[in-house]
């Protein structure tokens, strides 16, 4: 009850009226207090009454009676000269009996009720109104904060909140142009970078310098470190403009390529097939949908960071998991290097981060992750870096099968 009524309670435009109610709510009991305190019984005048005889001549006065009370009729103890005593009254006039809310204080408390409701529910749609439209460019910002540069607000009305709309969507579109610009300057930019690569390996080769000299050697890897990078920045562009969408997603053995993958590498292979779990698992082969080369470039770009700060083997393990929507294969790469720290754990998918120290090491660009990251998340799926028991690290990469229930 009570996390309901936090929740409810956390809206601004419950926030706002809530204020307007309590408002209104004190200013009625202060009103009616002090209305209360500072009332005085009334007063009642004293009436005097004149007898007169036959002649128009006085017989007799009296004044009203001191004990008479509100609502009393008069009454009169009247004297002759002659020395009689005459009892007077005169009755009040019947009138039709009054509603008792109609009578203090239920009058005027029952004013102040129905002016408080009346601003209750007269405050309500107007706040409600003003918070949709802020609830509506709260909306749009966390849209665009989380990636979607091309998300707009509504710019209706002449008030501040409109006004602060048509500046976030004039923002939004300098940004999303900026970044378009700056995403197809560097693909543009990585492409053109190919032609002087080919030319700089080709009159490598016609130098005819001892192919084993540590000059050529050196230059051979240079040109072949600087040609992925190329590859990967190419790469990473594409799938960040969404280019890569127009790849056709097939069924696969992801057995296979992992196989061939490791082979490359020198790594270890397991998998861990269970066709129990409604995924298509036949033998020892394990078929996802996805485009085989994306996937094969996450499965080789895990084995070659694996193996760049490996001290130890380097192992490759397929498993399969069934969540509450539908199965999942499971790619795990283990290393035995030093592994990475917990509060480091997120910021090694960053495109070009790369870990305190890592910029002595040989090898690695910090790309090589983040398009781990972007190819899992194309395909549905998400990666995670684990610390492995005994030592180094362990990246999990979790993506959907062919089969969804």
């Amino acid at each position: 009850m009570l996390l309901a009524w936090s929740r409810f309670t956390s809206h601004l435009y419950v926030r706002i009226w809530l204020a307007v109610v309590a408002t209104v709510a004190v200013l009625i009991f202060l009103v009616g207090a002090s209305w209360k305190i500072t009332r005085e019984p009334p007063q009642l005048p004293i009436r005097e009454v004149l007898v007169h005889n036959t002649a128009g001549e006085v017989i007799g006065t009296a004044q009203t009676r001191a004990d008479r009370k509100l609502g009393d009729g008069l009454e009169f103890d009247v004297t002759t000269k002659d020395g009689q005593t005459l009892n007077l009254l005169l009755p009040r006039p019947k009138m039709p009996t009054p509603n008792p809310w109609s009578r203090p204080p239920f009058g005027f408390t029952g004013i102040l009720v129905m002016v408080g409701l009346a601003v209750a529910l007269g405050a309500y749609p107007i706040i409600r109104r003003l918070t949709l439209r802020l609830e509506a460019l709260q909306s749009g910002v966390e849209r665009w904060g989380a990636g979607d540069l091309s998300a707009r607000v509504n710019t209706d009305g002449h008030d501040e909140v409109a006004f602060l709309a048509k500046r976030f969507n004039h923002a939004a579109e300098r940004i999303e142009t900026l970044m378009n610009s700056h995403k197809a300057l560097l693909a543009n930019a990585s492409h053109e970078l190919r032609s002087p690569l080919a030319r700089i390996r080709m009159s490598l080769e016609l130098m005819g310098a001892d192919a084993a000299s540590p000059q050529r050697i050196e230059i051979a890897r240079s040109i072949n470190e600087l040609d992925q990078l190329i590859d990967e920045i190419l790469m990473a562009s594409r799938l960040d403009a969404r280019q890569s969408d127009a790849e056709p997603f097939e069924a696969l053995d992801l057995t296979g390529l992992a196989a061939e993958e490791c082979a490359r590498t020198n790594a270890e292979l397991s998998a861990e097939l269970n066709t129990g779990l409604g995924i298509d698992a036949t033998g020892h082969s394990l078929t996802v949908q996805g485009s085989p080369r994306l996937l094969r470039r996450l499965i080789r770009n895990l084995l070659e960071n694996a193996r760049r700060y490996s001290t130890g083997d380097i192992s490759l393990e397929l498993s399969q998991v069934r969540t509450a929507s539908y199965p999942m294969a499971v790619i795990k790469v283990h290393d035995r290097g030093p592994g990475v720290p917990p509060a480091q754990r997120e910021r090694i998918f960053e495109p070009f981060y790369r870990l305190p120290g890592a910029s002595e090491r040989e090898g690695g660009v910090g790309l090589g992750l983040a398009l781990v990251k972007s190819i899992a998340q194309r395909h549905g799926g998400s990666v995670r870096c684990e610390a492995r028991p005994g030592g180094g690290a362990s990246f999990v990469v979790e993506l959907p099968t062919a089969t969804r229930t």
